[in-house]
């Protein structure tokens, strides 16, 4: 179950870390993660109001990047920095490391878990501030 957050009129989802790392990806036989790596990068360029971020191009570095090797972790770790900025922007003082979401990659893609566990602390910021949250079925 995910629950809706509501930033500066933004509509943000707390998800469930397991259900991102296992359970959506086994029932969709893996499509879910691409969608939910696009809406994670979707989330930061909206939340940190960047431009430049391209979630599409993040998902077809994971989808196709794998003939060149190097782009899927490239983008893993670029997602792993948007993040990190994500909670330097709202004051969360245990912040992510985008090497070792890339290191997390390699075992067993733990670092879906550790990606959404950091958002959601992003998440939490908001959602102990205020009335800021609504849950989503």
């Amino acid at each position: 179950m995910a629950r809706l957050v509501v930033v500066d009129g933004q509509h943000y989802k707390q998800r469930n870390i397991f259900g991102v790392w296992l359970g959506l990806p086994l029932i969709t036989l893996g499509i879910y993660h691409f969608v939910w790596y696009y809406k994670i990068n979707n989330e930061a360029r909206r939340f940190l109001r960047d431009e430049s971020i391209k979630p599409w191009i993040s998902v077809l570095a994971l989808l196709f990047g794998w003939i060149l090797i190097v782009p899927p972790f490239y983008s893993i770790y670029q997602t792993g920095r948007r993040v990190q900025r994500m909670e330097q922007q709202a004051g969360v003082t245990s912040q992510i490391e985008p090497v070792l979401a890339l290191i997390f990659a390699f075992i067993f893609s733990a670092h879906i878990l550790y990606l959404q566990a950091h958002l959601n602390a992003v998440w939490d910021r908001y959602v102990n501030s205020g009335p800021a949250s609504v849950p989503v079925a």
